[in-house]
């Protein structure tokens, strides 16, 4: 236990240190979400009702997909996993501790967001504040574990770069965040919902908002936590200590962390 809190602190200090990830977790998603704001509430009054719930899963995205796999190829190439090895820490932990310590970070964003969306542009506060919070954490959970396998089965920064955008690009256009879902062609949605985040945003509907029926939202919110599941597992099992360890195919297994999503997304 002493190790484990240890570590967390180390993580927490070290994310703390570095400017680029705390414009990645705070500056950024704030930044945006003050800005969307001004434009869609004027524009689009109806984004006002689910406005918190989107600026949520934004700062996930950012924070995890952003941030998360350019620490993890950096701390790979700088030969920090060699020495956790040496200390005999297991793979298992050097991936679980920047997850949480980034959820953690989330935690004041998500309050930020919710604070200035109400008192700035009226935006609807959710009736179910838990199940606010729980599809938030399932979020933070589900995109840190797919942001953990990218940064392990990325050779180098810029194959993580373009996996990374192979990721937020299509969450962020497709993800019913910034388009509503009915609104894209068939083929658009499906391909959106590849990933967590029109799942987390079903979720939001459904357990935070009452917008939707609950068995849906308690069903996306499965997918989200099989996918989390999924991604820290296959991120473990591909992790390497080392850039000389990497092997080629890592990338065709770690599409399997998307099967829940996919199997959701054909459900409806």
């Amino acid at each position: 236990m002493r190790a484990f809190v240890e570590h967390f602190a180390f993580e927490f200090r070290t994310g703390v240190r570095n400017r680029w990830l705390l414009f990645l977790t705070y500056l950024l998603p704030l930044g945006f979400h003050l800005l969307l704001a001004s434009v869609m509430v004027s524009g689009n009054p109806a984004f006002a009702t689910t406005m918190i719930g989107v600026m949520a899963v934004f700062a996930v995205l950012s924070a995890t997909v952003l941030g998360l796999p350019n620490m993890l190829v950096e701390a790979r190439e700088a030969g920090i996993f060699r020495a956790f090895r040496v200390s005999g820490v297991p793979a298992a932990m050097v991936l679980a501790m920047p997850t949480l310590t980034t959820t953690l970070h989330l935690v004041g964003v998500w309050v930020l967001i919710a604070v200035t969306a109400v008192v700035f542009f009226d935006a609807a506060v959710p009736p179910s504040l838990a199940g606010f919070a729980a599809v938030c954490i399932l979020t933070a959970f589900a995109y840190g574990g797919l942001g953990a396998l990218v940064g392990v089965v990325a050779p180098g920064s810029p194959v993580a770069q373009l996996l990374i955008q192979a990721v937020y690009l299509p969450s962020l256009l497709l993800g019913d965040l910034l388009v509503p879902a009915e609104v894209l062609p068939p083929a658009l949605r499906m391909l959106g919902g590849l990933l967590p985040a029109p799942h987390a945003m079903e979720a939001f509907r459904a357990l935070a908002y009452r917008q939707a029926p609950l068995a849906a939202g308690a069903a996306s919110a499965m997918a989200l936590l099989a996918g989390g599941v999924i991604g820290l597992v296959l991120a473990v099992r591909l992790f390497a200590w080392d850039s000389q360890e990497q092997r080629r195919g890592r990338a065709l297994v770690a599409v399997l962390a998307l099967l829940p999503y996919m199997v959701r997304a054909f459900a409806g």
